[in-house]
C-alpha cells in the first residue's frame, strides 16, 4: 500500500506520522499530492474539477471506510466520496476523499430476488450480475454510473422506471458508515430515520458501503430508437406529446435534442447535425411494441430506426452514453405538464431556428410508478413531475458562459408548467443551497435537516448538494 516517506508526501496541516498510521491501518491505500498514482485515484468521470484532496482513501472494504472517516474528523476535514465521479460537483480540496472503486463485488440472491452491491459497483457489472439468474436491477442509461450514487439519488431509469418507479424504492438495507465512524445497518425498521434520509440524499447521511436491492423478473425489452431530422423538431416533439399520453406504464421514453460536434467520437450519423433522438423501452410483447411506436415512425421521415427485441443486458445500447471521461455541466428542471404551450416554447428555444449553445437537451417521460410510493416512504421527492428536464454541456463554458444563461433562460420561460423542483441526479450545482432546496417539498427538506443533525451535526459529508444541519445557513 502506498504510504509517505519520511518527511515528505505529507500534505500541510497532517503530520506524516498521522498519515503512516492511517496507511498502516488499512487494507487499501493511501495517496497524497505527489504520490504515484494521486491523480489516478482522484480522476471522476466528469472532467469539470479537477479534484486536489489533501489525502486520499483508496477503501477496499467498510473498516477502511470506517478508519479514514474517525481520520477526517480528529484531523477537522472534510469527507468526500468517489466511485464513478460521474457527479463530480464540488471541488474536494483540502478534504479527505474517500475512493470506493476497490469494493465492487455483487451477489444475487435469486430465490429472494435479491441483490447486495458494494459500494464501487457499476450498472453494467449490476445487470450482468443479475442477469445470470434471469432478474434485472433498476439501473440508468450508462453502464458506467455507480449503482450506490445513481440510486441514493432517487435512481431515474430510462428503461424500467414507469414499470418500477424510482431505483431507491426498491432498496431493503443500507450499510453505511456515519460521521461518527460507527457502521450502520439502516431498514425500515433499524435505523429508520436514517434509512428514510439516505434514500433520496445521496451522500449527505454517510458514507454507503453497500446495498440490498430488490431485482425484477425483466429478461428482455422492445427498445431502441429513432432519429430524426432536427428540422422536424415540431412535428416530432407534438407526436411524442400525444404518445406520451397514451401509453401503457410497460413503456419508458425520452426525446433528446443532440447538437454534437463533428468529432471522430460522435457516431457518423450525429456529426456535426442536428439531430432528434427518441428513446424507447417497452416490457411488453414486440408487435405491441411496434403498434405503440407507429404515430412516432409516422410523425417525419426518420433517419434511422433501432427498434426491435433486444436482451435486457443490451439496456446501454439504447442511449449509447459517451463511454470515455468527458466535461459536462447539468441543469434540470421538474415538468408538472405537458401542454401544446410547452411544446411550441421548447420548439422556440431548442428547435432547429435556436441559438441554443448547449449540446444536449432531453425530456423523460415520467408518471406510472414514479407517481407512487413503493415500500418504506423515502427523501426521494419529484413523484408530482410527468417530464424530467435535462440540459447538459459538453464543453468548458466559454467567455460570459452562454450555456448557464441559455439553461437558465430555458428554466425561466418553462416555469409556468414545472413544479419547482428540480432533481439532484441531474444537477452540478452543489455550491447553490438554494437550488439543493429546491430539490425537495419544504417539508422533506426540513425532516433532512433534523436527520443530518442527528448522525453529521458537523457537516462532515458536506462536499455534495448539501444539506446543512439545524443551525448552520
Amino acid at each position: 500500500m502506498s504510504s509517505p516517506r519520511s518527511g515528505e508526501g505529507s500534505s500541510p496541516g497532517l503530520p506524516a506520522g498521522d498519515v503512516a498510521t492511517l496507511a498502516a491501518a488499512l487494507s487499501g491505500e493511501v495517496f497524497q499530492p505527489g504520490d504515484a498514482g494521486y491523480a489516478a485515484e482522484c480522476a471522476a468521470f466528469n472532467l469539470s474539477l479537477t479534484q486536489r484532496p489533501a489525502v486520499v482513501v483508496g477503501a477496499a472494504g467498510p473498516a477502511d471506510v470506517q478508519a479514514a472517516v474517525r481520520f477526517a474528523t480528529d484531523h477537522e476535514l472534510p469527507v468526500a466520496v468517489l466511485a464513478t465521479g460521474h457527479q463530480a460537483i464540488m471541488a474536494a480540496d483540502g478534504a479527505l476523499l474517500i475512493n470506493t472503486r476497490r469494493m465492487s463485488g455483487a451477489t444475487v440472491d435469486p430465490d429472494r430476488r435479491r441483490a447486495v452491491v458494494q459500494a464501487g459497483v457499476q450498472a453494467g457489472q449490476a445487470v450482468e450480475a443479475a442477469g445470470a439468474f434471469g432478474l434485472a436491477p433498476i439501473v440508468g442509461s450508462s453502464p458506467s454510473v455507480g449503482v450506490v450514487g445513481f440510486t441514493l439519488g432517487g435512481g431515474l431509469s430510462p428503461t424500467l422506471g414507469r414499470p418500477f418507479g424510482w431505483a431507491a424504492d426498491h432498496v431493503h438495507a443500507i450499510e453505511v458508515v456515519t460521521a461518527d465512524g460507527r457502521l450502520r445497518r439502516a431498514t425500515a425498521e433499524e435505523e429508520p430515520d436514517l434509512f428514510w434520509s439516505l434514500r433520496g440524499s445521496r451522500s449527505n447521511m454517510g458514507v454507503v458501503t453497500a446495498l440490498e436491492l430488490e431485482v425484477h423478473e425483466v429478461t428482455r425489452l422492445y427498445g431502441g430508437g429513432l432519429f430524426f431530422s432536427g428540422e422536424d423538431t415540431a412535428a416530432v416533439l407534438h407526436a411524442f406529446r400525444r404518445f406520451t399520453r397514451t401509453v401503457p406504464e410497460e413503456l419508458t421514453s425520452s426525446i433528446a435534442f443532440l447538437r454534437l460536434p463533428d468529432a471522430p467520437a460522435v457516431p457518423e450519423l450525429l456529426r456535426g447535425r442536428f439531430v432528434i433522438h427518441v428513446r424507447i423501452a417497452f416490457l411488453g410483447p414486440s408487435p405491441e411494441g411496434e403498434r405503440l411506436v407507429t404515430p412516432l415512425r409516422q410523425a417525419a421521415p426518420v433517419m434511422s430506426d433501432t427498434l426491435g427485441e433486444m436482451p435486457f443486458a443490451d439496456f446501454a445500447s439504447i442511449h449509447n452514453d459517451p463511454a470515455d471521461p468527458m466535461y459536462f455541466r447539468e441543469w434540470t428542471g421538474m415538468l408538472a405538464e405537458f401542454p401544446d404551450e410547452t411544446v411550441d416554447s421548447i420548439v422556440e428555444l431548442a428547435g432547429p431556428r435556436a441559438d441554443n449553445p448547449v449540446e444536449y437537451v432531453e425530456l423523460r417521460h415520467l408518471g406510472g410508478a414514479f407517481g407512487r410510493q413503493i415500500g418504506p416512504p423515502s427523501a426521494v421527492s419529484n413523484r408530482d413531475a410527468e417530464f424530467a428536464l435535462w440540459m447538459m454541456s459538453m464543453g468548458p463554458p466559454s467567455e460570459g458562459d452562454p450555456q448557464a444563461a441559455y439553461a437558465q433562460r430555458f428554466l425561466a420561460t418553462d416555469q409556468p408548467w414545472t413544479t419547482g423542483h428540480a432533481y439532484l441526479n441531474f444537477s452540478s450545482f452543489g455550491t447553490d443551497p438554494e437550488r439543493v432546496r429546491q430539490a425537495y417539498p419544504p417539508e422533506v427538506y426540513e425532516r433532512l435537516r433534523r436527520v443530518k443533525t442527528m448522525y453529521d451535526p458537523s457537516n462532515v459529508f458536506r462536499i455534495n448538494h448539501n444539506i446543512p444541519p439545524l443551525g448552520e445557513a
